[in-house]
Formats: structure tokens, sequence, C-alpha cells
């Protein structure tokens, strides 16, 4: 079915509300019984890449579930520079959705999940590049905060610090910063400031995890040389599990849906090869942990503690694990009076938790109301509830952060739900919810994380508690469970969600780009949406003083809280060209609020709230354009469609399927979305209807796709090739191959101001072997590389032209760049320019 393509765009990719991905841990018994053996191990490792999707699953799955290693994936970044194969979220927004994806993953392998401080901000074809906009020192400083932290006994590389421009630069940077690491973390002279929080700590070795990728093919590596590389067989079969480790690995690694890395199980043997690169030598190259005492023995008083651990595995009874509660309280207790170690913490953590699934131990504190402002008063309701015949007392309710204590001295009953409500005071201070390292303003290349111990940590930092004091056999153990809320779908059941900390009062204005191509003005509506009841105040639209807006403030007032309100401001441009950027501000109470929030919402991850500057870019421009009806095929998911809108054309999205030579009767181009070739298998089978399309007089824009997993060889009514090609360096020189081409000429002059100002990357994925049908029109290049001429390629098809273009106009459109918008414009008017010149 047809559908018309106006400023409703955003309403459109809304993700399915219903989240899933929050849902408490019920561990059944031979989760349990895994559990506990893990108590046991006093051994780690830490996993070192560059990337979410970097880390190898099979391996820190090996490490978690089959050596029972406490295993720890080091991501240097977000992966905030990716592209996006489910939603349009790009940058900042598309590093939250790749957290929660590395988070979700780790759940699934057994790993922990960490992070520097690092940005991706884009692909990098050199390590020296990629250490310069991260702020090496910064970057460094994390990798070590970690390691000390962590205490690996083991490090393992991802990537091979040798490899400097064979890879992407990011890839090897990582593993150069974790070879530095492996001795500064263990000097107390290096990086001080850490020294108040962690002790230097040196790891006994570290490997390079390589594989075939390293050596180009399967083929090639299967005939190398490797009898220095350390081989572990990693294809296990857990057979209480009923998983290979493979397809443990593959579940996990299936998470990163953003970037379509959906993975098969696989089954039997299985080789990981990994080369010693520092510290202390293997002898017998079986294990990583060779000379390393991963038993309690490790830990001062702690053989006792090791003997019990093993007496609970080997009596363990899977049909009854509560008849390991006696001996694991007494194993916590032992474990409490040991001297401050690294170990403490982590055991005792891990075994209350063993303790509470034996028990069938729920324990919960759920809001009425997912969201709730500073200030106000919280209801939640908690449930305590013993599943087991252990005598068990709830001593006391402790909220946080204020600290508040309700004592109880209740019994809780086998299997007997036990429910009561509870008010919070929210502190006027508290700190909205939001990822922490988007909070400041950040650079390019660096997140700007000012409290020391935060940095590194994976999720947002979420201060609403409850901690639910369990006392059995005389011994006291603390339950902290973060506040949730929960409701019941029709269609899924029960889901959960976090308890979210928010504003009175967020706006949003409606356009994120507006072009004023003339001296008219525009009405530009800014929603307004209440954090909590009966809000009121006025809104003002600050803009540069050459910019006109009136009123200069609009009052408002919503009563009920969720509600909405929208208003209108006329602005009226300059007369010369010129950017701003217009903020959208409530003023109540002489209190200014300036965020806009945005949510994040996939089945796969936990719902995410983002709070963002309410703002936009404003426009005044020369730019021209004509008056074509424009279809749009939608590939991957991108924004470039409002920006359509934005220039004024009439845009249609049109569902592969529906193509037929009479719908396209309509229009006088068609262009695909991003990555459309690699993900919209229709469009296969439409590719004759859409060349004869051109053929009749019109015009058909593809925008890049990634070279692999194509679903035809003819994108294209002529030969082209896609490669690897691009071009990082947003500033890199353009050059023009044919100045007098329509495109540069027609109805705008495009001139090399026209990619001043382009973000992240010129292009990516360009054609290198191409018909002589097609002209190419731009050439630029990486520093010290060949040009890449393939960025833009015009050819003429029967009556019309069919273009291919790897710019990444999905990326500049949102932000703004005008010459993108006029570049573009001029590639929709090729017809409209035929035409002219003819005149």
């Amino acid at each position: 079915m047809q559908r018309r393509y106006y400023l409703a765009l955003t309403l459109l990719f809304i993700a399915n509300p219903v989240v899933v991905a929050q849902v408490p841990k019920k561990p059944n018994s031979v989760e349990i019984y895994h559990q506990i053996e893990k108590l046991n191990f006093l051994g780690s490792a830490l996993y070192i890449a560059a990337h979410p999707d970097d880390e190898n699953t099979r391996l820190i799955s090996y490490l978690s579930n089959d050596v029972k290693a406490r295993t720890g994936y080091l991501s240097l970044t977000r992966g905030d520079g990716g592209q996006n194969l489910i939603g349009t979220q790009l940058r900042e927004l598309l590093g939250v959705i790749r957290t929660q994806e590395l988070i979700e993953a780790r759940k699934i392998d057994g790993g922990e999940q960490f992070f520097t401080r690092a940005n991706d901000f884009g692909f990098s074809k050199n390590p020296s590049e990629t250490l310069e906009i991260w702020d090496k020192e910064k970057v460094l400083a994390d990798v070590i905060w970690a390691i000390r932290k962590f205490q690996p006994d083991v490090i393992v590389n991802r990537f091979d610090h040798r490899s400097s421009g064979t890879t992407h630069g990011h890839h090897t940077a990582s593993a150069m910063l974790s070879m530095e690491s492996f001795k500064l973390a263990s000097d107390p002279n290096s990086f001080l400031e850490q020294l108040q929080y962690v002790k230097p700590w040196q790891t006994k070795r570290q490997f390079f995890n390589t594989s075939w990728w390293f050596y180009g093919t399967i083929e090639k590596f299967n005939a190398a040389d490797k009898t220095n590389l350390i081989a572990l067989e990693t294809g296990t079969y857990y057979a209480d599990l009923g998983k290979s480790n493979q397809e443990i690995a593959a579940l996990s690694r299936s998470r990163h849906q953003s970037q379509g890395f959906g993975s098969t199980g696989e089954r039997g043997e299985e080789t990981e090869y990994l080369e010693f690169i520092n510290g202390d030598p293997l002898a017998d190259k079986k294990s990583l942990f060779e000379g390393i005492d991963t038993s309690w023995n490790r830990v001062k008083g702690g053989k006792n503690i090791g003997t019990l651990l093993s007496k609970i595995i080997t009596e363990f009874n899977h049909k009854d694990p509560s008849l390991s509660i006696p001996n694991l309280v007494k194993a916590y207790s032992m474990i409490q009076s040991l001297d401050e170690n690294h170990w403490k913490p982590l055991k005792l953590a891990e075994l209350k938790e063993i303790i509470a699934a034996c028990a069938g131990l729920f324990l919960e504190a759920a809001a009425q109301n997912q969201e709730a402002t500073p200030g106000s008063i919280l209801q939640l309701k908690l449930e305590a509830i013993n599943r087991s015949a252990t005598p068990i007392q709830l001593s006391s309710i402790t909220t946080l952060p204020a600290g508040k204590m309700v004592i109880k001295n209740l019994a809780l009953k086998n299997n007997t739900t036990n429910a009561f409500n509870l008010n919070i005071d929210l502190p006027e201070n508290l700190n909205y919810t939001q990822p922490y390292y988007l909070k400041d303003s950040g650079t390019i290349g660096m997140y700007t994380v000012s409290d020391q111990q935060s940095i590194g940590l994976p999720d947002i930092i979420r201060d609403i508690k409850v901690v639910f004091t369990i006392k059995i056999n005389t011994i006291e153990i603390p339950y902290e469970r973060t506040v949730i809320y929960k409701y019941n779908d029709d269609v899924q059941g029960e889901v959960y969600n976090y308890l979210d900390i928010i504003p009175a009062v967020t706006t949003s204005i409606s356009e994120k780009v507006l072009l004023f191509k003339n001296l008219k003005s525009k009405m530009v509506t800014v929603k307004i949406k209440a954090g909590k009841d009966n809000v009121k105040g006025n809104l003002q639209l600050e803009l540069p003083k050459n910019w006109l807006v009136t009123p200069a403030a609009i009052p408002f007032e919503i009563t009920k809280k969720g509600a909405e309100q929208m208003v209108s401001f006329e602005v009226t441009p300059p007369s010369k060209a010129d950017e701003a950027i217009a903020k959208s501000v409530a003023i109540m109470n002489d209190k200014q609020y300036n965020k806009e929030q945005i949510f994040i919402n996939y089945d796969h991850i936990t719902k995410q709230q983002v709070l963002k500057s309410a703002e936009a870019k404003f426009i005044k421009t020369d730019l021209i354009t004509n008056s074509e009806r424009i279809a749009y095929i939608m590939g991957a998911g991108d924004e470039v469609p409002n920006s359509l809108i934005q220039l004024g054309y009439i845009v249609t999205l049109l569902n592969a399927e529906e193509i037929t030579p009479e719908k396209l009767k309509n229009f006088d181009v068609v262009m695909t979305g991003v990555r459309a070739y690699n993900t919209i298998n229709a469009l296969a089978f439409k590719q004759d209807i859409l060349f004869d399309f051109v053929k009749s007089g019109k015009t058909m824009i593809v925008q890049y796709n990634t070279s692999g997993d194509l679903i035809t060889d003819k994108i294209a009514p002529y030969p082209l090739k896609l490669s690897r090609d691009r071009v990082t360096e947003e500033n890199a020189q353009v050059r023009f191959l044919a100045p007098n081409h329509a495109v540069l000429n027609y109805p705008n002059t495009i001139t090399s101001k026209d990619f001043e100002g382009w973000k992240q990357e010129q292009g990516l994925y360009y054609p290198n072997v191409y018909d002589k049908a097609f002209t190419p029109i731009l050439s630029s290049n990486d520093t010290g590389e060949t040009p890449k001429n393939g960025a833009l390629l015009i050819a003429p098809y029967g009556k019309g032209h069919y273009v291919y273009t790897g710019l990444s106009f999905f990326r500049e459109l949102p932000e703004g760049v005008i010459g993108a918008y006029k570049l573009l414009s001029n590639m929709i008017s090729l017809k409209a320019a035929d035409q002219n010149a003819n005149q």
C-alpha cells in the first residue's frame, strides 16, 4: 500500500514498545550448580578489542562456562560510528543501542562488560590517527584503570598490535594500548590519580587471539605453521545445558542485531588459537592459567572455604537445591571473615545470589509508574517470598539513596507471599536517568566522564534502590534491588522496565533541521511534555538576534503527567545565508528546563531514556530545487526522506513489493535507502521494472550498499562492482572529474566549499570497477592513498539517468550539512537539467 510521507516521518520508525530484555533472573538447578562451580575458581581473563561485535564470543563463553574463569570484555568504544540495520539512530544513540546489545550478549555467554571513554568516531585507516583523535593518554589511562580494577590473570587481545595500516585503525590501536598497559598497570608511578581506588596490578601473561581472518583465507590459515600457537579445544558440549559452547556463543553474538550479526550455532570439535606475546610463557600450552593458583589457596585463609565449596558441589541435590543453603551460608560467613582482598567482595556478591536462588527467594521493588521526578513521592510495592523449607527472616528494608531503614523482623514462611507498600521521598537533587557518559559534552573522539569510579561502567547508573536484609541462621545478608516498573501486556504478558527519573518538563522541536530557502517565515512547532501533574510556565525559542522569533514566549499549562501540548513560533530568517542553533527552553518557577526526552525501545535490549539538549539547526540558504516527485524505497533505515521533505519534495515511501510500472508512473525519481540491496530481498525481482523506469526518462538514485551479501549482482543497468574503498577523512580535498556535468551545475553550482563541514566521513564502499557508460564525478582520498573516484557515478540509460553514490548522505543530511543538500538536489534534478539544456 502506498503511503504519503510528510512530517510524521519519525512515527513510522517507532520500535515496538514492548520490551522483554529486563526480566529478573530465576536460575534453575543446573544453572545454580554451574554458579557454585564457578565460586570455586579464582582466576580471571580480560578480552580486549575496539568495538561491540569485535569480541570472540566463543572464547569468552569457553573461558566463562568451561574453565569457570571470571571473564570480562573491554570494548574501547560503544560502537557509535557504525551503521544501524534496525532503525534510524546513529552516533551516540546507536552507541546506546550497541552498549545494551553487549550487555545482553554477556548475560548469555557469562562474561562481564566494560568500556573506556573512547568515542567511535568512524572508520580509521591507521592507529596513529585513531590515537590522536581519541586522546591516547586518556584511553590508555582507562585501559589501565580496567586492568587494575578487574585484576586479570590473563589478557587476550582480539587484534594484532603489529598490523598498523592493514586493518581498522581502532582495531590495531586497541591491541597497542593493551600491550602498553600490560606493564604500566603494575607501575605505582603511572596514573597516580587511580591509586586511591585501586592498586597496581601485574597480569601474568598476554595473548593475541589469531584466526583465519588475519591470514586472509581459511586455506592459508590451515596451511600456516602453528607450532608457536596455543591451541584450545573449545567445542565443549555442556550436557546438562543441552548446548554446545558454539551454540551459546552464537546466541550471544546474535544480540548484535543493529549490526546484522545473527549467528547460527554449530556443534562438534573446534579449536581457538592464541599467540603468546607478553609475560610468563606457557610450558605445556594446555591452559592459559598454567602456573597460576586459581583455587581458594590464593587468598589468605581461603583453603577451608575451597574445601567446603567442593563438598557443596559434590553433595548438590538438583531436585532440592535448598539443601545446600546451610553450607552456602557457612561459606558466606567464612568469606566475610577474611581480610580485605580483591576476591572477597566478588565472591560474596556471587554467593548471596546463589543462596537466594537455592531458596527460591524472590525480592522485588516495583514502582507504580515508570517515571518520577526529583522531589516527588515514589510509591513502591515490595514483594518478598521464600520458596523453600529453610527458615528465613526479613530483618529490615533500606531505601537508597536516602538510607532510610524500616525494621521488619518478618518470618518468610515457605511459599507465602509477603507484599507491602512503601513510599520514598525522592531528593530534589536526584540525577536524571540517562547514560552517564552522555551527561556532559565530549569531543569527536572522547566522552567526558569526570568521576573516576564511573569510568568504564557499562550501563546507566541508577540511584533508586531498595536493600532487603535477610537473616539465615543468625547470618544477615543484604540484597540490593534496583527499583523496576512492570506491567502486563495482552500479547507478551509481564513486561519489565527500570524506573526512570525525568525532568518536570521536556520539550522537542519538531524538525531537527529546518531549511529556509527564501525570506518567508515558517511556523516552528515545539512539543511540551509534562513529567508530573500540573506543570505551568513559559516556553521560549532561543535564536541569534538576526533571526526573528514571535512571540517571544508562549505560556503553557498541562494538568496531567505524560500529557503533551504543541505550540508554534513564527521564525523569520535573516536576509543573508546563515546557520543557527535554535534552543527550546521551558521556564517554570524561575528554573530552566532545556532537555528533550528520547526513548530507544527494542525488544532485544532494555528500554533506554536519553536526554539531549532540546535544539535544532536552522539554515538560511539560497539552495534551489525543482518539484520532482520521489518514491523512496527504505533499506536498513535512515532519515533521508525527512531531509527530502525539508527540501520541499513530496516523498512517498514505497515497499519493494509494491513496485509496478503503474505505480512508478506517478514519480520522477526513485531513490533507494542505505543498504537496500543488502537488506530488501524483493528488490532482486524488481530491477527490470526499475531500469525500465529509468529508460523511460526518469532518474534512479542508489545510495551506498556494502560489498558483501548483495541480494543481486545486477544493482545497475551496466556492470558495476562495489569495493571496500572509502574516504574516512571528512575534510579530504574533493576534486571535480567532470566539472561541466549538470550534477555540479544545475540548479545549484557546486564548489569545493560544499564539501566543508561534512561529518565523520565522506563516503564508503565505493565502486572501483564500472562500465564506461558511467561518468565519475568526484575524486578524493585519505592522506597517503591513491585517488578514489567512485563516490558519485552517473550513467545515461535510455532517456533517463542512473546514479550510484557511496557518499554518506544518511549522515550529512540529518546533521544539516548544506553542501550535501545542494548536491542531492542536483542529483534529483538531472532530468530537469536535460530539459533546461534543450530549451
